[in-house]
């Protein structure tokens, strides 16, 4: 986890869902032991990725500590509040900028003051060109998608910083360069803009100020509105359109361009780089300013906007929010000079030959084994392969190819199995059997049914077996039974069936005991036989015994007599 990116991922919160990876325009999302994490040097922060997580694992870096510092360093902290707001928070002007003086800012300044400058500067670019293509810099994340990914067109960026930029600018040359300037706005982008420049000090979502209220004042309507707060050093106008689709063209419009200068708005990533496929900016006979923005509808679609409202609700907050001026500058008051150099992301190109060897490993051997069904998460079967071979991917990815895996781990234990296997569905016909269900119960027909490609699929379960009876209720009931010894006709059966897909599948396996039984009845009646003829011979040997000793018995008594009998007539004879 790289918690200096704005995005990032935790971990134990990813279930292996590959959304990200679908929904990342640049596949900045690297896969390993099934955990997505994001690729920092190539992420452009558009939060497309905080968005689609179902399991909200991807978050957005919180920076609200360092604006804490800010204000508790005793310095002048100035709120660049992006134009949005008013689509967001149900309150007024001078409500907002009381909550964000309570929370110890000095003051609070519009965004759109800083676009209003951009506009002018763009208009009077436009104006002094006469063919071309102009992208614009007021977003941070077109900007870095250009940068990055199709540095060809670097140069066509209008080198203008961005209104936020322009913004922080104004402040400093009104209030003194010893201030710091704190971004709130919808957008992820900014923060690279904070990180990476030296104007905005701090960039905040409107998630962030939601969380920073909710814990350091809690309640908001305790807090008392000061008619006297008012947006400094004054009210925005026209640049309030910007977070609108066609916003800034609008305020272009208003200024005033020539007629052979065409303005394009395009929303969106996807679109954006479709727009810009195969264009050659030298062959064009024209001026073209395109309107570049990464969200879908507008900053209104901003990733961290933080409202369930609805966005044409928004969009209606947002327009009536918006004054109109009828004199607008022909020369900006401010302008943030840039110049935009490519940073091209490092993309590895492999020969033909690895490729296929990756694809191989996702069970892709032919052309026809290419599905690009993007449940990986990239386009084509090869992105795939290429990713891999980068090590931003794993072969778990491959939805197909794992289910042909399982298919095959269980067909074979199947086929294996010295049981009988049989899946039943709820028409009581057979889904799969295994080699031994059908050598146990179709007896003649076995070659037959062997023969078949699909085995025994879709005959009827109960023209095989003479206890189909089992499987309508487990379909039924949803229980699992158990039936050992169950006799049908001249066999016995241990059967255990159970539910695969409640009220639609079940299955069985199915064990012949019979021989067992049987095997078992005769051990018992040879144990018996034993039985019974050993305890005739003990008693045969007991009988031995006793008459054997009655018989010693009687010869020892008789010995003994004759002994007495001859030492009585030693004694009358004198015979010592």
């Amino acid at each position: 986890m790289d918690k200096q990116n704005p995005v990032y991922t935790l971990s134990n919160e990813c279930h292996d869902c590959y959304k990200c990876v679908r929904e990342c325009h640049v596949k900045a999302i690297k896969i390993e032991d099934g955990h997505a994490s994001v690729i920092p040097d190539r992420c452009i922060s558009c939060g497309a990725c905080v968005k689609a997580c179902p399991a909200g694992a991807k978050r957005v870096r919180q920076d609200i500590d360092k604006a804490r510092k800010l204000i508790l360093s005793k310095k002048d902290v100035y709120v660049s509040l992006a134009p949005s707001w008013s689509g967001v928070f149900d309150m007024s002007e001078e409500k907002m900028i009381s909550i964000l003086k309570r929370l110890g800012f000095k003051d609070v300044s519009e965004t759109a003051l800083g676009a209003e400058e951009v506009s002018i500067k763009t208009a009077e670019l436009l104006n002094n060109s006469e063919k071309g293509l102009f992208i614009s810099s007021a977003c941070p994340v077109i900007v870095d998608f250009v940068r990055h990914y199709h540095p060809e067109f670097t140069n066509n960026i209008t080198p203008i910083g961005s209104p936020a930029m322009t913004h922080s600018k104004m402040l400093r040359e009104k209030f003194g360069n010893e201030i710091s300037v704190v971004f709130i706005g919808p957008c992820i982008g900014k923060k690279n803009e904070s990180d990476h420049g030296d104007l905005i000090d701090v960039a905040l979502t409107f998630e962030e100020l939601k969380m920073w209220i909710n814990d350091d004042i809690g309640d908001t309507s305790k807090i008392s509105t000061d008619s006297k707060n008012h947006f400094v050093p004054h009210s925005a106008h026209e640049g309030s359109l910007y977070p609108i689709d066609g916003g800034m063209n609008e305020t272009i419009k208003r200024i005033g361009v020539k007629e052979h200068i065409q303005l394009i708005d395009i929303c969106g990533l996807e679109n954006f780089e479709k727009a810009l496929s195969n264009l050659d900016p030298q062959k064009l006979d024209k001026v073209i300013f395109v309107e570049g923005l990464a969200c879908e509808g507008g900053c209104v679609g901003g990733p961290c906007i933080s409202t369930e409202k609805a966005g044409i609700s928004i969009v209606s907050d947002v327009l009536s929010n918006v004054k109109h001026r009828i004199v607008i500058p022909k020369k900006p008051a401010v302008v943030v000079d840039v110049d935009y150099t490519s940073s091209k992301v490092k993309q590895k190109k492999y020969p033909m030959e690895d490729i296929l060897k990756a694809l191989k490993r996702i069970g892709k051997h032919s052309i026809d084994d290419e599905l690009n069904c993007g449940g990986c998460g990239y386009p084509t079967c090869r992105d795939m392969a290429v990713a891999l071979l980068n090590g931003d991917a794993e072969t778990s990815m491959c939805v197909s190819y794992m289910r042909k895996i399982a298919v095959r781990k269980a067909a074979a234990m199947i086929r294996c199995m010295p049981a009988a296997v049989v899946m039943v569905d709820n028409n009581m016909n057979i889904l799969e059997a295994n080699d031994s269900f059908m050598k146990m119960f179709t007896g003649d027909m076995y070659e037959i049914f062997k023969a078949r490609p699909d085995g025994m699929t879709g005959a009827a379960i109960d023209r095989i077996v003479d206890f189909a009876d089992i499987f309508k209720t487990i379909l039924k009931t949803g229980k699992d039974l158990h039936k050992e010894h169950y006799p049908v006709k001249n066999r016995i059966y241990d059967i255990s069936a159970f539910t695969i897909e409640e009220n639609e599948i079940v299955g069985a396996v199915i064990t012949d005991v019979t021989q067992t039984e049987t095997n078992r009845e005769k051990i018992s009646q040879k144990a018996h036989e034993v039985i019974s003829k050993n305890i005739s011979i003990v008693q045969e040997i007991a009988c031995l015994l006793g008459e054997h000793m009655v018989e010693t018995e009687t010869l020892l008594s008789s010995i003994a007599n004759d002994y007495d009998d001859k030492d009585d007539d030693s004694e009358d004879t004198g015979v010592h």
